[in-house]
């Protein structure tokens, strides 16, 4: 994510210079509601049983946001109350806050995905819902624009997927689509112990090839964004990008060596962002 965040959740940047001041609240509350998730579907020492009952009991409480109830006292100072408030002054979509639960949910059961489809599935879960969110408090929702946010959302978390092979090994987790291992002649068991390989490296270059073009896909709406919202949208297009090149630096080792940016990176991303032009009309079409 690029260096101008002052918070990291996976899926996007939080309350960064250049968010417009009157949305920071909205969506400061928002991260806040996403974090705490999943940090109850992936942090600490709790068995599954205890995850699933402590998620039921979150969606619970957003749910008695929505009808006006006050929610239980767990999280209600941190995260809930403040969200109410920006549930009543921007009319927050509350489906889109739902699928996010969904998929953390989904996190704690399923481990394996078959195919491309049934991952970008996932995506529409896990990522999709916060640009469309966020594309919300902007006053932006025509299709095109939805489509594009949603092009960027799952790309960034494919590219979380595969800086994350390290990481989600060792959990059991495997979100390379069976469909790619099978093509290559690999094991999804051999993958989450983090096997490398010149055969694994070709897979992984292919998926970043993937990431990075439905990324591009969805770049364009950088450039219909207004004011800030379009340069800071730039600089998390750029920000994924730039980890893909990371992975490409380390000849697609990303199975033994988690890639990161620093604050070296922030320099490259915003020239590459100020360089960014939209595309023309005949290649957006």
């Amino acid at each position: 994510m690029p260096a101008v965040s002052i918070e990291h959740y996976e899926n996007f940047p939080v309350a960064s210079w250049l968010c417009p001041p009157h949305l920071r609240p909205a969506v400061v509350a928002i991260y806040h509601f996403a974090r705490t998730a999943d940090d109850l579907a992936d942090e600490g020492s709790a068995t599954t049983a205890e995850r699933q009952a402590a998620l039921r009991a979150y969606r619970q409480d957003l749910r008695a946001c929505f009808a006006g109830q006050p929610p239980s006292p767990r999280w209600a100072d941190r995260v809930f109350l403040p969200l109410a408030a920006r549930i009543r002054q921007h009319q927050l979509p509350q489906p889109l806050l739902e699928a996010l639960l969904d998929a953390f949910e989904q996190d704690l059961v399923k481990t394996r995905y078959a195919s491309r489809a049934e991952l970008l599935h996932y995506c529409e879960r896990s990522a999709n819902p916060v640009g469309r969110l966020l594309l919300h408090l902007y006053g932006v929702g025509s299709p095109q624009a939805l489509a594009q946010s949603d092009a960027i959302c799952s790309a960034l978390q494919l590219i979380n997927f595969w800086q994350d092979f390290s990481r989600d090994g060792p959990n059991g987790r495997c979100y390379v689509p069976q469909e790619d291992l099978d093509r290559h002649g690999l094991q999804a068991e051999a993958w989450v112990r983090c096997e490398d390989s010149p055969v694994a490296r070709r897979l992984i270059a292919e998926l970043c090839t993937w990431a990075r073009q439905l990324m591009m896909s969805g770049a364009p709406l950088a450039h219909t964004l207004p004011g800030r919202a379009g340069w800071e949208l730039r600089l998390v297009v750029q920000g994924g990008l730039r980890i893909l090149e990371r992975i490409e630096a380390m000849d697609h080792a990303s199975l033994v060596r988690r890639p990161r940016l620093s604050a070296l990176d922030a320099a490259p991303l915003l020239w590459r962002a100020l360089r960014m032009r939209p595309a023309p009309q005949g290649a957006r079409a």
